[in-house]
């Protein structure tokens, strides 16, 4: 089953999505994931003019092979727009296999570990009241894990939260420029705590409760807020520190008992096996579309579960769902999943491009029996919605020093 055209789209149904069509020769297709939020062009360029020319006539059932190919075969390993390349190929050529076989990926894996895939909702408020107010409508709604995000007193703009109270979708997609946003370590530990006290206070103990740093910190500063939330049994807390000196969360670790999670910018298992080898943390959040794709994640997976690692894919919703129907099908797979990050199942005009199968139910995701990865793209659909040139944000502390957003 030989590859005979490779098709890149580039649309923005609320925000921008990288999807990418491998169509055999029989006519069996498969679809991937390949967006880079803010870089979106630069990796369907290289998509179209230097991966697509080397994989025509090649046998889709080759996924091992390709996945070398693309990564070895380059020189010039690893890499955003490389790697987010390469995951978009490999879920098209899982898609394909699955769509051969009549079976669906999680089977092609070696069948389910669980019957459903927990998730975590985002309850993101204007202060500590909205926040639980969001909260406790998620834990109505079903949901076991949630993740609090405040706005900070004395800032204009916070992690998280919308500002303008436009749809996430709809913000994110019109940004001609980087927006830049000031930050506060002092702003923010003077709130923090707080929010979580009144979250156990209002929520109870039987809802997991999870928070997203974001890199904010530096590793001592990290230390500190992980003994100050040790008391509210935290599932989790996020990115605390950037870790691109992987020896940084020795720093956390040695200070504090609260589980660390971290993964959602790396690319390949390098960027985080010291992390796990080490025991330095006890969740990974790689997306398989930044980090090569389901055989990139597997591999993840498998080594991770050494080192008693949970899998918590990132599940942003820079994510599109043919991005989440993979994580699903892994998820429902792995021996060592977590949880995953749930932020809905796209807007109304992404619903239009994405059919998906999978279900979402008292918290949970329900992966189909549909062949392959169970969503669809639709072409006709998408030249409705061009392509806008968009940006995340950048951080400043308030002095005006560049900062980790």
């Amino acid at each position: 089953m030989k590859i005979k055209q490779i098709k890149v789209f580039v649309c923005s149904p609320g925000r921008n999505f990288v999807t990418v069509k491998v169509i055999t020769e029989c006519g069996i297709y498969g679809v991937g994931d390949a967006t880079l939020n803010g870089r979106e062009q630069a990796v369907a360029t290289y998509l179209q003019e230097h991966v697509a020319p080397c994989l025509i006539g090649r046998s889709a059932h080759d996924i091992e092979d390709i996945w070398q190919y693309l990564y070895r075969g380059v020189y010039w390993r690893k890499g955003a727009v490389n790697m987010a390349a390469i995951a978009a190929i490999d879920m098209a050529l899982w898609d394909i296999k699955g769509k051969a076989a009549g079976l669906p990926v999680y089977q092609l894996l070696g069948g389910k570990s669980r019957k459903g895939v927990t998730l975590y909702a985002h309850a993101n408020g204007e202060n500590i009241a909205d926040t639980l107010d969001k909260a406790e409508q998620l834990k109505n709604a079903g949901f076991k894990a949630i993740r609090l995000q405040s706005a900070i007193p004395g800032l204009a703009v916070t992690y998280g939260v919308l500002g303008d109270k436009k749809d996430y979708f709809e913000l994110q997609g019109n940004r001609p420029l980087p927006p830049e946003e000031e930050w506060s370590t002092q702003k923010y530990f003077a709130m923090v705590g707080d929010l979580f006290a009144q979250a156990r206070a209002r929520l109870g103990n039987d809802v997991e409760l999870l928070h997203d740093v974001h890199s904010r910190l530096t590793p001592i500063e990290s230390a500190r807020l992980g003994k100050m939330l040790e008391p509210y049994n935290l599932m989790f807390l996020e990115d605390a520190s950037m870790a691109e000196n992987q020896d940084n969360y020795q720093v956390i670790r040695q200070h504090t008992t609260i589980p660390l999670a971290i993964g959602e910018t790396y690319n390949t298992i390098w960027d985080c096996k010291d992390l796990i080898q080490n025991q330095l943390i006890d969740y990974i959040r790689v997306a398989a579309t930044h980090a090569g794709g389901i055989t990139s994640l597997r591999r993840i997976a498998d080594f991770a579960s050494l080192y008693n690692v949970k899998m918590a894919p990132h599940g942003a919703p820079d994510l599109s769902p043919i991005c989440f129907a993979a994580h699903s099908h892994l998820n429902i797979w792995a021996p060592n999943f977590g949880i995953q990050e749930f932020v809905g199942l796209g807007n109304e005009q992404s619903q239009q491009l994405f059919q998906q199968s999978i279900t979402v139910e008292n918290g949970m995701a329900y992966v189909s029996d549909a062949p392959g990865l169970g969503v669809d793209f639709n072409e006709e659909a998408a030249e409705q919605f061009p392509y806008k040139r968009s940006y995340l944000p950048v951080s400043r502390l308030e002095d005006g020093t560049l900062w980790n957003w």
